[in-house]
């Protein structure tokens, strides 16, 4: 148990100490700091740096000054550590060894994840090769037409130029219209056989591939696309939009280019164009025209404009047209104008690392190989494109457990079953919600999947703590890595059965020699698994489900999918006896990083941390620093650029060096030359692991809960992983910077069909502080995935450690609660419909013109919600604007449900927002249904039931609640579907629902609210009886609000069972 257990105080007060602490915490407390404990311990470790650095410097690295009390003094022997692992307040300055007997564990040389050479990618490169100039191109022929499309062959326009690759002579094209929305165009080779398919088609079974519609024999001759061709002066091709004549891909111009590894075609676009995707980046919404935007799937702490986790080969386009249908250039916008716009989508089928060049007059696609598998949706709002790619294409949105909004608490250095209950009490008693208590890696033995380390996180203890947890209504979420760790053959204590059974069922990553391929990661030397075995799914379902047996968790956070290993290329051959290792990195140890701004209100310990990192470093020669490696490269100078050699691929270099954020493919990655049991190589489908892993997950939970829709949130993914899971925003920083940065990052995951989103709140790596972690944890309650976690050398930064964090979380939870049916219906909608739950302004107000595409600091929860936050330091208030201007949309204060903006104005306004308090406004013209929160989501789901009604100019508004158990996977007729409808005619105000579905919610309906009524009300009815003696009936003039309250009598069979109608005289009392 931590030397550091919070206990519960006044509201000026987050934590007590014993009196030697808290005279060192009064001469370091900072007036604006309601927590001394922070302070006091970042001093306290700030005075240990020196010595942490010389432990770091003799590389076995291990070191706490405060052990658990299971562990004495005296007993500190390496068979202890073994087993020990950091604690959370004081972080060990590595991972804690992992020893046999009694060898100490080695930690691997940083240089291992080194590769030859400089690389330089292709964008930079000076000497780089121009393949529009040095190529021939194609030329069509052989043109045969059916009722959906035609087919062609295309055949090289003159000598092969093998500028990248190998050029492939002859090419089969095939357009097709698919749908009345969809028109595909596909180029492959025309010469395919067993030997050489992987190399440019993805199998259907691992990755969906779009069809003819089963009707589209009738709706394709309402396809609103239009493909035209032409061989001059060679092969291009562009799509037309029929209805406006615009050109929404052209690539006349340029030459196509189809070698075996790069495929190069531009197209055309128009000045100052706008588009949206191409993920996943940390980038404005908005992408611009100067950017290279690269799609190769990596392990990396969220750098800004660099390849990340994912990759989404899809881009939304959005164009705006005046009045007389010319095309709008200029971004700004014309309050008086009245636009017309229009959106398509584009999406690349191709699992190769790919490259998208933004520039001002062009786009280029550029990939290390596959196919040109090219799909176009015609739209023409954003929600129709949405929709098109996702029930077209990717599949929709997975449907979450009602259980997954809530409330989710995690740390990187949680040390034990009595720390994690120690956590969960805490929340508990500062009157917090807490849903779901998620663990890191930190339970693992020795850092390996499937099996707790016995001593801090035994079976035993583990089943009391879930049991404790399940009472209460809460739930339990830990990491599983994506390496599996290979045991020392010499050892037989070394003995991990995980890996064993995998061996035996011949399911990991091969050398293409047909030997192992082994890595390195957390546990020292391992293996991967390989999706494509034919016995992968059996396994890792045998080992998810053995495990559960043990430790029954509800969900599972995937995670190094990308797929990550410490080294380059199979480090481990021949070195497997060496194991366990430590991994090459410096870890844990002290952060002295701080949020923007936190010298100017927290001076005395800025300084403190300054000083001490500066010593550090001269100490150690570089700060310790928790997310990237220690860099101590011997490579040498030379720049690598590998020549063509027609006939031969060179997959670990390949000619064609793209701008990946990691440098050569092979760096902090499985390299590229390891093979699949199918014969595809890591090369081809290395953006697919992540996928493929939450399916195998998905698959597996099913085995295990098979009436539950499995839960699981997933770092790596690929076009298509929202149909099975979530994902979290990664590696972040404790930055305001960040803050901002996760809005954009959630709103792209919109767009690839993945609802269940959300950033790290207050931060991963660094420390947060008051401030930052008090606005995030306000914003981050908007948000599909609510959860905070942090990194190992990190303060730490639970909601309760700051009185202050602790009221505003508070605050903004209880929206969050009263709003789960609203975003529990979004999400059902997503699910079924291929809508968004977190929306961009610009997608749902497009008509008030080009200036809201680049607005990405406020957002919209659903269609009624809007979100402005402070995403700056020591702010008091934040601009932002009211969209919806040419609609003379409405918008009222949530907290007063007074009118907040001045209708029809496009202004920017400057709104109130002091510390603790975050401007959230309902749209006119919405129905926002309720329940009164409670401490868990099962409390809340026992609420009584909220109306929110707030009227637009009319005296109108609608909205839909559904309903169902909140955990089946097929609910068939078990649900409640309810529009509800306001309106007014003839002077009387009517609320009127209508439901269908067979599920009887039995909780009643508590109140109703209305925003925008001008006029006293009298004369209440309920389903035309008068019931004002039933109820209360009040209305504030100034703010304009009208509540009925009392309904619990009248609806105490339940809210939902029967339609009703309220309604009251609105005008003459």
């Amino acid at each position: 148990m931590s030397k550091y257990k919070s206990v519960p105080q006044s509201e000026d007060a987050s934590l007590k100490r014993d009196h030697e602490d808290s005279k060192l915490s009064r001469l370091l407390q900072d007036e604006r700091s309601n927590l001394p404990f922070r302070v006091y311990l970042r001093s306290k470790i700030v005075t240990t740096a020196l010595v942490s650095a010389v432990v770091l410097v003799c590389g076995y690295a291990f070191l706490n000054f405060y052990p658990s009390p299971e562990i004495a003094q005296s007993d500190w022997t390496d068979e202890s550590h073994s087993q020990y692992k950091p604690t959370y307040s004081t972080p060990s300055n590595a991972l804690a060894p992992a020893t046999t007997g009694w060898r100490p564990t080695p930690t691997l040389d940083p240089s291992i994840d080194d590769v030859p050479g400089v690389y330089i990618a292709n964008v930079h490169d000076p000497e780089a090769l121009d393949a529009q100039k040095e190529c021939p191109g194609y030329t069509a022929s052989e043109i045969h037409h059916d009722a959906f499309g035609f087919t062609a062959r295309l055949g090289l326009a003159g000598q092969a130029c093998n500028v990248y690759g190998t050029d492939v002579k002859d090419l089969n094209l095939t357009v097709q219209y698919q749908s009345a929305q969809r028109l595909s165009v596909s180029i492959v080779p025309t010469y395919l056989d067993s030997t050489n398919a992987s190399q440019y088609l993805v199998p259907t079974q691992y990755l969906n591939r779009p069809l003819l519609d089963s009707d589209a024999a009738s709706t394709v001759p309402n396809n609103d696309l239009e493909l035209v061709w032409s061989n001059e002066p060679t092969f291009n091709f562009a799509v037309h939009r029929k209805s406006n004549k615009d050109v929404l891909f052209n690539t006349a111009g340029s030459k196509l280019i189809f070698e075996d590894q790069f495929i190069e075609f531009v197209t055309t676009m128009p000045e100052n164009y706008n588009i949206a995707g191409l993920g996943e980046h940390l980038h404005n919404i908005r992408l611009g025209n100067n950017i290279t935007m690269t799609l190769y799937n990596a392990d990396t702490p969220d750098p800004v404009d660099e390849n990340l986790y994912g990759s989404h080969p899809f881009y939304l386009d959005t164009r705006y047209y005046s009045e007389d249908m010319t095309l709008v250039t200029d971004n700004s916008t014309s309050q008086h104008a009245n636009y017309k716009v229009f959106n398509h989508g584009v999406y690349l089928r191709n699992a190769h690392g790919q490259e998208v060049l933004l520039r001002p007059s062009s786009v280029t696609w550029r990939t290390i190989g596959g196919s040109i598998d090219l799909f176009f949706f015609s739209g023409p709002t954003q929600v129709d494109v949405t929709k098109q790619y996702q029930l077209g294409a990717i599949g929709l949105p997975a449907m979450q457990q009602y259980w997954t909004l809530g409330y989710h608490q995690c740390r990187w250095g949680y040390s034990n079953w009595s720390q994690l209950q120690d956590v969960v009490d805490n929340f508990r008693k500062f009157d917090l919600p807490l849903e779901t208590i998620w663990l890191d890696i930190d339970y693992m033995n020795q850092y390996r999947n499937f099996e707790n380390d016995q001593n801090t996180f035994g079976y035993d203890e583990g089943e009391r703590f879930l049991d404790r947890l399940r009472k209460n209504g809460q739930h339990f979420v830990p990491i599983v890595d994506s390496a599996i760790y290979i045991p020392n053959p010499e050892n037989a204590s070394d003995a991990y059965p995980t890996y064993t059974r995998g061996n035996d069922s011949n399911v990991f990553m091969m050398n293409p020699d047909g030997s192992q391929y082994i890595g390195a990661v957390w546990p020292g030397y391992t293996v991967f698994p390989d999706w494509h075995a034919e016995a992968a799914q059996s396994w890792w379902t045998y080992e998810l489900k053995n495990w559960y047996s043990k430790i029954a968790f509800d969900g599972i956070w995937v995670d190094m999918s990308e797929v990550s290993s410490f080294c380059a290329g199979s480090c481990g051959t021949g070195h497997v006896t060496e194991n366990p290792v430590n991994p090459p990195f410096l870890l844990g140890g002290v952060s002295y990083d701080y949020p923007e701004g936190f010298e100017v209100t927290n001076a005395t310990e800025a300084a403190a941390a300054k000083s001490a990192a500066a010593q550090v470093a001269r100490e150690h020669s570089q700060e310790v620093d928790l997310a990237r490696p220690v860099v101590t490269s011997s490579s040498p100078t030379t720049t690598l650029r590998t020549k063509v050699t027609p006939g031969v691929r060179n997959l670990n270099a390949p000619p064609y060096a793209m701008n990946n954020v990691r440098g050569a493919l092979s760096k902090h990655a499985v390299a590229p030359n390891a093979t699949h049991h199918d014969g595809a190589s890591e090369y081809e489908i290395h953006n697919l692991f992540g996928y493929e892993i939450i399916n195998a997950t998905y698959n597996a939970l099913l085995n295990i809960f098979p009436k539950r829709r499995p839960f699981i949130i997933g770092r790596s993914n690929f076009a298509g992983s929202g149909s099975m899971a979530g994902h979290w925003g990664g590696d972040n920083f404790s930055k305001w910077a960040y803050m901002y940065w996760s809005i954009p990052q959630s709103l792209s995951m919109s767009l690839y069909g993945i609802v269940t989103t959300g950033a790290d709140a207050c931060g991963f790596a660094g420390n947060s502080d008051e401030e930052l972690c008090n606005r995030w944890m306000q914003l981050a309650a908007f948000f599909p995935f609510y959860r905070n976690h942090a990194a190992i050398d990190s303060n730490p930064q639970e909601p309760y450690l700051w009185s202050s964090v602790a009221a505003a979380t508070r605050t903004a939870t209880q929206i969050r609660y009263t709003l789960l049916p609203y975003i529990y219906t979004l999400t059902h909608l997503a699910s079924t419909t291929g809508t968004t739950v977190m929306r961009a302004m610009a997608w749902e107000f497009p008509l008030d013109g080009p200036s809201l595409l680049s607005a990405d600091r406020q957002f919209l929860l659903g269609p009624s919600i809007l979100v402005t936050p402070v995403l700056t330091p020591q702010a008091s208030s934040v601009d932002g604007v009211f969209p919806g201007w040419n609609t003379r949309t409405r918008w009222y204060d949530w907290y007063t449900g007074a009118l907040a903006n001045v209708v029809g104005s496009s202004e920017n306004v400057t709104i109130q927002a002091p510390l603790g308090h975050i401007p959230v406004f309902v749209r006119g013209g919405s129905v926002v249904v309720g329940q009164e929160p409670g401490y868990t989501i099962a409390e809340s789901r026992e609420g009584e039931w909220k109306v929110l009604v707030a009227l637009d100019g009319g005296g109108e508004a609608q909205g839909e609640v559904y309903v169902d158990d909140g955990v089946s996977l097929n609910v068939g007729e078990q649900f409640r579907s309810v529009l509800l409808e306001m309106n007014e005619e003839g002077g009387i105000a009517s609320l009127r629902t209508k439901g269908v579905g067979g599920w009887m919610d039995g909780n009643a309906l508590g109140n109703v609210t209305v925003m925008g009524v001008k006029e006293r009300v009298c004369e209440l009815m309920w389903n035309g009886k008068d019931v004002e003696r039933e109820v209360e009936v009040r209305w504030d003039g100034k703010r304009e609000v009208l509540s009925v309250v009392g309904l619990q009598s009248i609806t105490r069979k339940g809210a939902w069972v029967e339609d009703w109608t309220l309604s009251w005289k609105s005008r003459g009392c």
